[in-house]
């Protein structure tokens, strides 16, 4: 593949932190939902677990393809909330940080040239807008609201 700018390396290096964060957080979502009795909630949170690991096989099998060794650098603790609404406030964070990281991403590789890495960042980019406004309409759905932080986080 060439030359990969550092930049971008660390950029893969925190996607895939935050991505595997993420898996994280949903996991136990699930486990504690399921435990609420929300077995909706829980459904929906496992489809999530499933997703955000899937984005962290594509960034392993990226920068393996580019000749560095996989390596998140940390994991964040999980947000508890004490119910649903709170869960999916922390969760919209999380999405809206990750939303940030693949568009600055995006932006850096369109300066530096480097097509193939935009265009992978950029489809990440659009599968966690996606996420982000799947989970402000659920949010919507139970009174609540994000649409101000993820609107900030898609300009």
């Amino acid at each position: 593949m060439g030359d990969v700018h550092p930049r971008v390396l660390a950029s893969l290096g925190r996607a895939l932190s935050l991505e595997l964060s993420a898996v994280q957080q949903y996991l136990f979502q699930a486990t504690l939902a399921e435990a609420w009795g929300d077995l909706g909630a829980a459904a929906r949170f496992r489809q999530e677990t499933v997703e955000e690991m899937q984005h962290a096989e594509r960034i392993v099998k990226r920068m393996l393809a580019v000749g560095v060794a996989p390596a998140a650098s940390q994991l964040r603790p999980v947000s508890h909330a004490p119910d649903l609404v709170g869960l999916l406030q922390h969760n919209g964070s999380l999405e809206n940080d990750l939303i940030e990281h693949y568009a600055d991403a995006v932006r850096f590789c369109v300066l530096i040239g480097d097509a193939d890495s935009e265009t992978f960042f950029q489809e990440l980019w659009n599968e966690e807008s996606h996420h982000g406004e799947e989970l402000a309409a659920w949010l919507t759905s139970l009174g609540a609201g994000l649409e101000r932080e993820l609107q900030r986080a898609s300009h």
